[in-house]
């Protein structure tokens, strides 16, 4: 019920804005994340926005480079990376919670399937 896509391949220092939107339900009254998993890596959070939109929380790993965001007329989540790495390869996912806001992958209710990014050196 969520789906994300916008991934893609670009080069290091480049920008990409990843889109979630759900169907079939709304999430305007959860909060959001983004995780990723790497190759041969463990899934780990990004980001998350509350469901006002008014709060968000980046790993440090984003902190300065990606903005977390949502707009509930179209009932997305985007995602906004700069300055890419080749360390942020990886498949990204978005993920809805009803009633905490988290950063704990097991928190999250809804997941929606992975977009790959790849960063080339």
């Amino acid at each position: 019920q969520l789906q994300a896509f916008g991934g893609g391949l670009v080069q290091a220092g480049g920008s990409l804005r990843l889109s979630c939107a759900a169907s079939r339900r709304t999430i305007n009254n959860y909060n959001l994340g983004w995780f990723r998993q790497g190759p041969g890596k463990e899934r780990e959070f990004v980001a998350v926005i509350s469901w006002t939109g008014s709060t968000t929380y980046n790993a440090d790993s984003a902190k300065g480079r990606f903005t977390i965001s949502r707009d509930k007329a179209k009932n997305t989540v985007y995602l906004q990376m700069n300055s890419l790495k080749p360390e942020d390869t990886a498949v990204y996912y978005c993920a809805a919670v009803s009633n905490v806001f988290s950063s704990l992958e097991s928190d999250y209710d809804y997941w929606g399937q992975g977009t790959q990014v790849t960063v080339s050196s």
